[in-house]
């Protein structure tokens, strides 16, 4: 479609890609990413100040941790694809409303059960707000080479957000107290909403059907219990207990129903047949296997900074800022990368490095080695930044723009599963090769060996409690012990990213950015359904594997069910 028809469907609003003006609504969009990554995080050095004010039951405060990403991983679905429906931008402007109301809800919270409760409202503003900057993006960005520069910029974003969430969460409790960390976002929203609403462009699916309310429930339901299930087991929680058996079974069998109903519609939610595509189904499964392999091991290289090294909870932090860094600086030269290599080559490069690194801290002992740390945390940060990037920017090409928001829910759900069962997963390994080397340790109770192997601070709780030699020698053991599961997950999580880089070999060989043009869900006026000329249409013809550039002959039989 030219820019005369564009103009003509829309003489209201000017084209939300023209100009440098999606320079600046990629900023608006890095914004509200950065809020929600920062939410991410921010509050996990401040769970002890919430203990001490507010007193939490176990439970309760697991719930205080858990709420937020719990729920906005069930709702990404949901909030996705009725941002096709009614407005991407609209969801937008919801999300960032319910999010700046939750954030003092939170912050003046004066009992456990309303913070769970913010928490949990938290979630549902960040489901809002997290598919609806990515299908924007897409929507801002019809060529492919500038979006490929746009979603560099998105996820170097994320990278800064996820690093920054801890330093300033412990800046502001230095200085103030702990309802602060929520209270931050409130400023950022005032000056947010009004810009959202002046700057960013509106786009729809430009769906005929009503949408699935039903099917939308019964995703965020099945994801819910999947996602809780999943996050038990990453807590130690035994496979067969009924409070992580059961969330998981109906959990999944939500899910089976979920994807009967959609293959039956006439307009899904989803459009399923975009898994049928080698480019996208490929992408969403390196997604779920890079953060499978690695989140998991994020989290046991920072007990082994503290516990083994006896590094300061901000030491530690510094010591994996390097990670953060190369992650940025791979996300700002990801679009060079990806002109140059092509998204086979790109994704499977960054599996490869990603496993030197992982294979390279195996080296990591007893003692201190930060030559060893920096170069593994570099080639770390930068192999998975690559590899996310490459996958994310396939994904969100190969779908149509009607299904924009739909697929970006599915690639940020994607990675939220990804992150929840690698924790589970590497958990279980750590501690399969951790617990036997505290079996028989000589002096130790049989009692108190079976309580140190849970974890290593709860072994050298243990050793002070018990003194003297017999102390020395379980505190000796269990770091010796823990060393050697560290290893063990390393080479596990290596095994797991070579495995990534054959499954990157599905993806096509080289970076298509122009075919010939084929309706593909046409976009409301409000949108930019005139925004992508012949000279600026990725590959539609993904489904071969994008190498031909030749679209695929069940394409308009597709395009007209999603529109």
């Amino acid at each position: 479609m030219s820019g005369t028809t564009t103009a003509a469907a829309a003489p209201r609003r000017r084209p939300a890609g023209a100009g440098a003006g999606r320079w600046v609504v990629l900023v608006v969009l890095c914004v509200s990413l950065l809020l929600v990554a920062l939410d991410a995080t921010v509050l996990h050095v401040a769970v002890p100040a919430v203990t001490e004010d507010l007193r939490p039951g176990p439970i309760e405060l697991l719930w205080i941790v858990d709420a937020y990403p719990l729920v906005c991983a069930s709702l990404l679905i949901l909030f996705g694809t009725l941002g096709d429906r009614v407005g991407r931008r609209r969801i937008l402007l919801l999300g960032y409303g319910l999010f700046g109301v939750a954030s003092a809800v939170a912050a003046l919270a004066q009992d456990a059960q309303v913070l769970i409760g913010a928490r949990a409202l938290l979630g549902v503003g960040g489901a809002m707000i997290m598919p609806a900057t990515l299908s924007i993006l897409r929507q801002v960005f019809p060529d492919r080479r500038e979006r490929a520069v746009a979603i560099g910029v998105w996820s170097a974003v994320a990278a800064v957000g996820a690093a920054v969430g801890p330093l300033l969460g412990g800046f502001l409790l230095e200085h103030f107290w702990w309802g602060s960390v929520f209270l931050v976002n409130i400023p950022l929203m005032l000056v947010i909403v009004p810009a959202g609403r002046l700057l960013l462009p509106e786009s729809r699916g430009g769906h005929d059907g009503p949408w699935d309310v039903t099917g939308a429930l019964t995703a965020a339901a099945g994801l819910f219990g999947v996602i809780l299930g999943v996050k038990r087991l990453g807590g130690g929680e035994g496979a067969t207990g009924v409070f992580t058996l059961a969330p998981l079974l109906l959990g999944g069998a939500l899910l089976v129903l979920f994807v009967r109903r959609q293959r039956g519609r006439p307009y899904p939610l989803v459009d399923l047949r975009m898994f049928a595509r080698p480019a996208f189904s490929t992408s969403v499964g390196c997604i779920v296997l890079a953060m499978l392999a690695l989140v998991g091991l994020e989290l046991i290289a920072a007990q082994y900074l503290q516990l083994v090294l006896g590094l300061s909870p901000l030491r530690t932090g510094l010591r994996m800022l390097p990670l953060t860094v190369a992650a940025m600086a791979a996300g700002l030269t990801g679009a060079r990368l990806l002109r140059r290599l092509g998204p086979r080559r790109m994704v499977g490069l960054g599996f490869v490095l990603t496993a030197a690194a992982v294979v390279t801290l195996t080296a990591m002992g007893g003692a201190d080695n930060p030559g060893l740390l920096l170069s593994g945390f570099v080639l770390l940060g930068f192999g998975l930044e690559t590899t996310l990037f490459g996958a994310y920017e396939s994904m969100l090409s190969e779908a149509p723009p009607a299904q924009a928001g739909g697929a970006a829910a599915v690639g940020e759900t994607s990675y939220q599963l990804g992150a929840g069962i690698g924790i589970a997963l590497l958990g279980s390994v750590m501690n399969a090769a951790y617990a036997p080397g505290l079996a028989a340790v000589p002096g130790v109770p049989s009692a108190a060996a079976r309580g140190a192997g849970r974890s290593l601070g709860e072994a050298y709780d243990i050793a002070g409690r018990l003194g003297g030699a017999p102390g020395a020698a379980l505190r000796r053991a269990a770091r010796d012990s823990f060393v050697h599961g560290l290893h063990v997950t390393l080479l596990v999580s290596a095994g797991l990213l070579l495995a990534g880089a054959a499954m990157a070999l599905r993806l096509p060989r080289v970076m298509q950015c122009e075919t010939p043009g084929i309706p593909e869900g046409p976009e409301t006026p409000e949108g930019s359904a005139g925004l992508e000329d012949s000279g600026s249409r990725e590959d539609a013809g993904g489904g071969d594997g994008g190498a031909s550039g030749v679209p695929s002959p069940r394409e308009p039989e597709r395009s007209r069910v999603s529109a």
